[in-house]
């Protein structure tokens, strides 16, 4: 067996400062097969290449890549450079904000071995994936990103945010965290327009910026921004199959309907509308709230709470509001 170079040992101990900041001396000679007095030795000819090694001694002490120092290249397995392309393509075209990911894409293939792109390309080819959403649409990377961070920091920003009949609006927001869901980013967070904790689509907030009182109020304890987006979406579940035709395009039907709160299949006589329901007059009400004509298939439960929900309705209409 070839004796391995001190060169390779070099970038093996790169390798390694990038993946364990922070690695003892100890711990770097016993990975490199070397001497602690060879591993200064090649922290030494990393810093003549420009690559600038910090060593920390005594017994908490370790070798670390200053935190902004950004290495050209970076220095990936193959394992891991497959796994970075895998989660790219997992996360495209939206699950990635921007049009970053085809070219991120492109430069990792050019760079992997040729057996291991030759598998990428044919994952590529092979790849399938159930519609996010027809109306999805990517956010502006900035604004995603300064979202993220700003509910990392508890700092509150101004907005101006773009409702889904067209109207603009400016607000102060606490954002509270970021949830990606059915090909789309939501940011959830207190809106100082409703005095509420609310859910925006990422995607329609067309401009970010500090606002002039930059402190946030804190979520409450245990908020779960997964779990405020999907009551805000209003899916169901339940013991109770639902099957209902809307009498509607499958264009107008998605942009009420999350990818997962139903199954929606376009036929000849409309959109069939397939969940399940724990609560017959919980899904009278969702239903009704969609504002299009339809046909109840299954439960006759169903019909019956719907009925019910129409009766409730007229008597509130027919109010006049006189004591």
């Amino acid at each position: 067996m070839p004796k391995e170079r001190p060169t390779a040992r070099v970038l093996a101990m790169l390798e390694l400062l990038q993946d364990r900041p922070g690695i003892s001396g100890a711990d770097l000679a016993r990975r490199l097969g070397v001497g602690e007095r060879t591993v200064r030795r090649y922290a030494a000819h990393l810093a003549d290449l420009g690559i600038p090694v910090t060593a920390e001694r005594g017994r908490y002490g370790g070798y670390w890549l200053p935190p902004a120092f950004r290495l050209p290249p970076l220095a990936l397995t193959d394992g891991e450079a497959a796994a970075v392309v895998l989660g790219l393509l997992a996360g495209s075209p939206h699950g990635v904000p921007g049009s970053a990911t085809e070219s991120a894409l492109a430069k990792i293939n050019r760079v992997l071995p040729e057996a291991v792109a030759d598998q990428v390309t044919a994952l590529r080819d092979t790849f399938a994936r159930t519609r996010p959403d027809g109306q999805a649409a990517a956010p502006d990377s900035r604004i995603a990103l300064g979202l993220a961070t700003a509910a990392r920091d508890r700092r509150r920003v101004r907005i101006t945010y773009q409702s889904w009949r067209g109207e603009t609006s400016a607000r102060d927001l606490d954002p509270y965290g970021l949830v990606l869901h059915g090909g789309r980013w939501y940011v959830t967070g207190l809106d100082s327009l409703r005095a509420a904790i609310r859910v925006f689509r990422v995607d329609r907030v067309r401009s970010l910026e500090p606002a002039e009182d930059p402190r946030a109020e804190p979520p409450p304890p245990g908020y779960d921004p997964a779990a405020q987006l999907t009551e805000a979406l209003g899916e169901v579940s339940g013991r109770h199959r639902v099957r209902v035709l809307l009498h509607t395009t499958l264009d107008q039907v998605a942009r009420r309907v999350p990818p997962a709160a139903a199954t929606l299949v376009q036929t000849p006589r409309g959109v069939l509308l397939e969940t399940r329901a724990e609560r017959f007059d919980t899904m009278a009400g969702y239903l009704a709230g969609l504002g299009c004509p339809l046909t109840v298939q299954e439960p006759a439960e169903l019909r019956e709470a719907l009925a019910e929900l129409s009766d409730r309705l007229a008597s509130c209409a027919a109010r006049t509001g006189e004591p």
